[in-house]
């Protein structure tokens, strides 16, 4: 145990315990019947209830049923350590030696049905896979990892990169927050990087302005996510989020000023963090445009490495 991992468990426990809290009083989560969610494909809206509303044990057994259900190989990842334990799958399509990495958590904080964060971003990753597994990419190799335990400092993203050899890897994006907004955010990339110039290449090909369609911003103080334990394993990484445009400016300012933003949660929170880590994180707040311009955004970025 070393104190970097003790601070993440111990960061861990405070933000799980905080949301507990804090969804104390509603209702019992609801969930649709696992049989009928596993039904749907096609699009990523329709999967979101695949997640929603369960037990994390729960989610991380609906993404393995769903990849078994269709016959996707995929590769378990299975962890424990002092900080909790949980499962990682991976699926790789493509036939390159050369890796992006695209990563979704499936666990969510207490109480909350976890629509937005992650149930969102599993979504768009599952059905990525279909699309691209029809026509796999013959230079690259895509390779999508649904991690265990985000909410507990990102465990099972740090569980993973120690337990895997990532030889190759040209860049991680971690997938947050991904169904509200009209704009994509990469986050924490405050240095440039080959990998980053070709992320902004594909959105401009998209015809995404810089600064108004999709914004790059550097690290951000108390949010994380997945992708800082493959940059802290030395390989370019970041955040990728959905934005309403209208909010550019104050979420900028919600995140780069945690202690005023702490003050801020009491009274108004921009979206999508209005939702966020609550119990209104449910499926009605989604926007299926959101998900799809990360659709396309990936894809692109795919394209774009290829």
């Amino acid at each position: 145990m070393t104190l970097r991992n003790l601070g993440f468990y111990l960061r861990g426990r405070l933000s799980r315990g905080v949301s507990r809290l804090a969804n104390a009083r509603a209702a019992p989560l609801t969930a649709v019947p696992l049989d009928a969610a596993l039904r749907a494909a096609g699009a990523p809206l329709p999967l979101v209830p695949l997640l929603e509303g369960r037990s994390n044990a729960e989610r991380e057994a609906a993404v393995a049923a769903y990849l078994e259900l269709r016959g996707v190989p995929f590769v378990r990842h299975r962890f424990t350590t002092f900080e909790g334990a949980g499962e990682n799958f991976g699926v790789d399509v493509g036939r390159g030696d050369r890796l992006l990495v695209l990563v979704a958590h499936h666990d969510a904080v207490p109480g909350s049905p976890g629509a937005n964060d992650n149930a969102a971003a599993v979504a768009i990753l599952l059905t990525l896979i279909e699309r691209l597994a029809a026509a796999p990419p013959s230079r690259l190799r895509v390779r999508f990892l649904f991690t265990a335990a985000e909410e507990s400092g990102y465990l099972g993203a740090r569980a993973y990169v120690a337990d895997t050899p990532l030889d190759r890897v040209l860049g991680v994006l971690s997938l947050e927050l991904c169904g509200i907004g009209d704009s994509v955010a990469v986050w924490d990339a405050g240095v440039e990087t080959p990998f980053l110039a070709a992320v902004c290449r594909a959105l401009g090909g998209l015809g995404l302005a810089a600064d108004a369609d999709y914004h790059v911003v550097g690290r951000i103080p108390v949010f994380g996510s997945d992708h800082r334990a493959f940059a802290a394993a030395g390989m370019p990484a970041y955040g990728l989020t959905a934005v309403p445009r209208r909010e550019a400016d104050a979420l900028r300012s919600f995140v780069f000023n945690p202690v005023r933003s702490a003050l801020t949660h009491l009274v108004r929170r921009p979206p999508p963090f209005d939702t966020y880590h609550t119990r209104r994180d449910a499926r009605e707040t989604l926007d299926a445009s959101a998900l799809d311009l990360v659709i396309a955004a990936l894809g692109a970025i795919a394209a774009e490495l290829e």
